[in-house]
């Protein structure tokens, strides 16, 4: 047994050790709720934005990325240069670049890629995008050339999304369970119904300024377990916080800081163009004249967003309001219902799981029925809803929020999308729009393209989606607005 002088030289000696080796940093974890867990963890493969807003410049990256702004700016491409008639873009890739499986990254990716979203069996949910292009040459490892068939006004931010992200071939048949991609964070597990797990990917070239070693996702869908969550402290972030109502005890609560911004998501009433009676204007126009948008807003999203009359943010440099087109008039639904000789019909509307939405029916219910219409109200899970009301298009009326940006191009899908909707002239006009180099001219004709949608009122369009988020204080970089459905974490900071 050691005497008492050797005990204490041994400490010392140890003491001396701790201190030259410096203190051991620890891991800084953040922890995020979501309200939406996804069926597949792939967003070249699944429309759900709960993947963009997990994995999109986070595991996956794209040739460009998009800043809360709006901003196109460099990812997987460091530059790129265009073609003085818009038709071809030349990208110069980042160098040294791996994917999590240690896989090297190369030009033959981006081809791959590319080449199965416009694959004529692709399952990519945003497969439009692809359309416009032609060609994609890979002259050397490091250059891509792609040429388009006609000029895309928004080629280069669409080029940023999810739905662009660039996958190996060497992963990518695993990628819905086992995401592999070349971002700042790596996939480190996926408990289904509860959370979902990253971690810092040290090979990343901005490894150096990310800050966050660990992330977890955990899936809440129901507001009083996100709030008791949050209270508890269990929680870092809530960035899309479901519960409107109960915002005012977390901006009393010095403990957080609350954010109140804007998406790019419009909520709609959408109807099944393709089947009757929502293939009679009249029955649309009446279903508009019924709706009453503000009680909608303040029973829905207790007063937190803002009306829209058609398919465009109010946010953006385009808008036109057209909330006073359709104003809320239930003896004019009547009689247009009675005109289309629907009056006393049962319609359904089938809600998928979101607060807003399955608040938004109730209101939207009581409305209808003032109106003379039996609605039946229908809530069903996101995998239901995927599969037969997205995919089969088996369904009455929906609401939902259409996140992704610049997606006035649905209506132009063709009547194989969940809209049922199929029109000639409207088509003709987002040729335009998407072809038009002129910032300004393009404006115009997306004001066009609103009142068209309006005028022939195809959805009933409700409100547009707020970002309502919730924080502890000394976590900062979320977006206080957001332009895309992805939430790089790269940049986020938890002191």
């Amino acid at each position: 047994m050691p005497d008492r002088r050797t005990t204490s030289l041994l400490l010392a000696t140890l003491a001396g050790f701790a201190l030259a080796a410096g203190p051991v940093a620890a891991e800084t974890t953040l922890v995020i709720g979501l309200q939406q867990e996804p069926t597949t963890l792939d967003p070249t493969a699944d429309a759900t934005a709960a993947i963009d807003g997990m994995l999109t410049h986070n595991v996956y990256e794209s040739l460009t990325i998009v800043d809360a702004s709006g901003v196109v700016g460099p990812a997987l491409a460091e530059s790129w240069e265009v073609s003085g008639d818009g038709l071809t873009y030349t990208f110069r890739l980042a160098s040294g670049v791996k994917y999590h499986d240690g896989t090297e990254f190369d030009s033959a990716d981006v081809k791959f890629a590319f080449d199965r979203a416009m694959a004529a069996d692709s399952v990519n949910p945003s497969k439009g995008i692809f359309k416009p292009i032609a060609s994609v040459e890979t002259p050397d490892p490091m250059t891509v050339v792609i040429t388009l068939s006609k000029p895309d006004a928004f080629f280069l931010f669409n080029m940023a999304q999810g739905d662009a992200a660039i996958v190996a071939p060497e992963s990518v048949e695993t990628n819905k369970t086992d995401p592999v991609g070349t971002g700042a964070f790596r996939f480190a597990g996926w408990t289904r119904g509860d959370r979902l797990r990253l971690e810092k990917n040290p090979d990343w070239r901005g490894a150096a300024d990310v800050a966050i070693d660990k992330v977890e996702f955990r899936f809440i869908s129901d507001p009083a377990a996100a709030t008791a969550a949050l209270m508890a402290e269990e929680l870092d972030a809530f960035p899309g916080f479901p519960a409107p109502e109960l915002l005012p005890q977390f901006q009393a609560d010095p403990r957080f800081r609350v954010n109140i911004g804007s998406t790019e998501g419009e909520v709609i009433l959408a109807m099944n163009n393709s089947k009757p009676p929502f293939d009679d204007i009249r029955v649309r126009q009446a279903i508009s004249h019924a709706l009453n948008r503000g009680e909608i807003i303040d029973g829905a999203m207790y007063g937190q967003a803002v009306p829209i009359g058609s398919f465009y943010p109010p946010h953006g440099p385009a808008y036109e309001d057209l909330t006073g087109l359709y104003p809320h008039d239930v003896e004019k639904a009547k009689a247009l219902l009675a005109e289309a000789g629907v009056a006393g019909a049962t319609m359904t509307i089938r809600t998928p799981p979101f607060p807003y939405a399955m608040r938004s029916a109730e209101i939207i219910q009581a409305q209808l029925s003032a109106a003379g219409i039996d609605a039946k109200v229908e809530n069903v899970e996101w995998g239901f809803w995927l599969d037969e009301i997205y995919k089969k298009l088996n369904y009455d009326m929906t609401i939902i929020a259409h996140t992704s940006p610049n997606d006035m191009s649905n209506f132009s899908r063709g009547p194989g999308y969940y809209y049922g909707y199929d029109d000639a002239a409207f088509n003709e006009l987002w040729t335009k729009i998407s072809e038009e180099a002129d910032p300004a001219t393009r404006i115009t004709l997306l004001k066009q393209g609103q009142r068209y949608l309006a005028e022939n009122a195809v959805h009933g369009f409700l409100f547009q989606l707020p970002l309502l988020g919730v924080f502890k204080q000394g976590v900062t970089g979320f977006p206080a607005s957001q332009a895309v459905l992805f939430t790089p974490l790269a940049g986020v900071r938890k002191e």
